[in-house]
């Protein structure tokens, strides 16, 4: 059978300059890559913004990123730049893809020059030691811009395939919402709107811990059965810490949520399913993260997470469980028995309380 392509099958984005928007993309990595590419296809105005001079300069030249997507080809369009004032002045969206350790840093560094550029934060993890999510940080470092997150399901290499996907846009602004969309949305990429900002950010965020046992998991092969159980239960503690954090619990059954852990959770793609894969081949967590050459916030999230949830008073057991195996030593199987304690509990969360059942 011949190679089938989805790309095979649309049309091709009618470009007009005239209203383009003004997309730049912080951050060089495989999703931001991605975002920018598309944004540069549906015919923006893009930039991508990349420290490094030499590695910008290499883009422009060969259209390859060749540390993250080696094997695709890039939009001729989409321009790489290394300095920050020409990335951000005189744009009309700033999508920024940096890991969580560095994004309030640089957005203080872009701050001077944000006038009226609405901000998008595609980074799904937690800031160690304030427990705060992007969202809240481009609240505290610009106050007084519009803003927003994108998460969902999104495999850069799958959208970069051109496999059909599909992500959410949260903020509180309709305009936001609809800037994002069009710059983003095209015939095998659908970007949904929603306005629980907090709940988006918190799925994106929290399902990175158990795409980690997961993949632990997947090493000493478990069965179906355990997948599933973990895979149900994981939900679950999302849904109930979330909740404690002010979201909406519904959002956890869309893209953001059950979506986004469900791919996470099953695909070699995923850096944090690598990351709990080779520790649960045997690897220490220094060799794991030298291997993976790129950030997998999940190992941050789950120390940041537990500790938030210990002050909550939520119970995570699959967390607590990853903790003690990464941290502490304890058998990687633990993660598995963790959910066959507590005694009789409600299955769906937030429908039969538990000391009812």
């Amino acid at each position: 059978m011949a190679e089938f392509k989805f790309t095979d099958l649309v049309e091709p984005v009618a470009v007009d300059k005239k209203t383009a928007l003004r997309i730049t993309v912080l951050g060089g990595g495989s999703f931001g890559t991605a975002m920018a590419n598309l944004a540069a296809r549906n015919g923006c105005d893009t930039m991508i913004w990349i420290r490094d001079a030499e590695t910008a300069e290499e883009i422009n030249k060969t259209h390859i990123n060749k540390r993250y997507l080696p094997d695709f080809t890039l939009e001729s369009s989409l321009r790489a730049v290394s300095d920050l004032e020409q990335a951000v002045c005189d744009r009309d969206i700033i999508l920024v893809a940096i890991p969580s350790h560095s994004f309030r840093d640089v957005l203080k560094q872009i701050a001077h020059y944000i006038t009226a550029q609405a901000v998008v934060s595609l980074t799904k993890g937690v800031e160690a030691k304030t427990f705060s999510f992007m969202s809240d940080i481009i609240r505290e470092e610009l106050p007084e811009v519009p803003y927003g997150v994108l998460s969902g399901p999104n495999l850069a290499k799958e959208i970069m395939a051109g496999m059909p996907s599909g992500t959410v846009i949260a903020s509180d602004s309709e305009l936001v919402r609809y800037a994002v969309q069009h710059a983003l949305h095209s015939a095998l990429f659908r970007v949904f709107g929603r306005d629980d900002v907090h709940g988006v950010e918190l799925g994106g965020a929290l399902k990175n811990i158990y795409a980690v046992a997961m993949g632990i998991g997947a090493a000493y092969k478990i069965g179906e059965n355990t997948k599933s159980m973990i895979l149900t239960r994981a939900l679950a503690e999302m849904s109930r810490f979330a909740v404690k954090q002010g979201a909406n619990p519904l959002t956890f059954l869309g893209l953001s949520g059950v979506g986004d852990l469900f791919a996470t959770c099953n695909s070699p793609l995923s850096r944090n399913y690598q990351i709990g894969y080779a520790l649960g081949s045997g690897k220490t967590l220094e060799q794991a993260s030298k291997e993976l050459g790129q950030t997998a916030e999940g190992i941050n999230t789950i120390v940041q997470v537990r500790g938030k949830a210990q002050e909550l008073d939520v119970y995570m057991p699959i967390t607590n469980a990853l903790y003690e195996v990464i941290f502490e030593g304890a058998p990687p199987l633990n993660i598995a028995l963790s959910l066959m304690k507590n005694g009789h509990r409600s299955d769906v969360e937030f429908v039969l309380p538990h000391h009812e059942v």
